[in-house]
């Protein structure tokens, strides 16, 4: 049997405020429109639910269901509840759950101090220090200033989506 190749991963990391979210999702489109089948892999830094009261699943899960896989001609979902807390699980565990076959490009938001390549979002009206400084995975920096900064990192510029869009897709997809 021939193993499935990890797709590319691809991180995004900033401080919150940054506007990590919004621009994932126009950088989603822009590279559906070449056809990349791409997962997407956020942290979260709290309890959360992607299913709401009233819905069977929720229900389901909260009467005690550790796992709960609701499935449909579209779409499935499973969510695994932990009996305890336990340590966050490392990202390239949770690279590990996805359908490598399926995918061309795994995206990720947050994760920022684990080692895979990332492009840093710096927003000047945060004041906040550049992440690039200590972080050798970054491999590129958009930001929405024009200072001197001093870097041999790639400078994109984060109000234009297009052109972040293009540098991962040269970099992932070399010509």
């Amino acid at each position: 049997m021939m193993a499935t190749r990890l797709p590319p991963v691809i991180g995004f990391s900033a401080y919150s405020g940054t506007g990590k979210t919004t621009l994932l999702k126009k950088i989603i489109v822009l590279l559906r429109q070449r056809d990349i089948r791409i997962a997407v892999i956020k942290h979260a830094h709290h309890d959360f639910e992607i299913d709401h009261p009233g819905k069977d699943s929720f229900e389901l899960r909260k009467a005690g269901a550790y796992q709960m896989l609701i499935s449909s001609a579209r779409r499935k979902a499973l969510i695994t509840e932990f009996e305890s807390f336990q340590a966050e699980p490392k990202l390239f565990e949770l690279i590990d759950d996805l359908d490598h076959a399926n995918i061309d490009l795994i995206l990720v938001e947050g994760f920022k101090r684990e080692h895979f390549a990332k492009i840093e979002l710096h927003r000047a009206a945060l004041n906040k220090p550049y992440l690039f400084e200590n972080d050798q995975d970054i491999i590129a920096l958009a930001s929405d200033h024009n200072q001197d900064i001093q870097t041999d990192l790639q400078l994109l510029d984060l109000n234009k989506p297009e052109m972040i869009a293009d540098f991962i897709y040269r970099l992932v997809f070399p010509a």
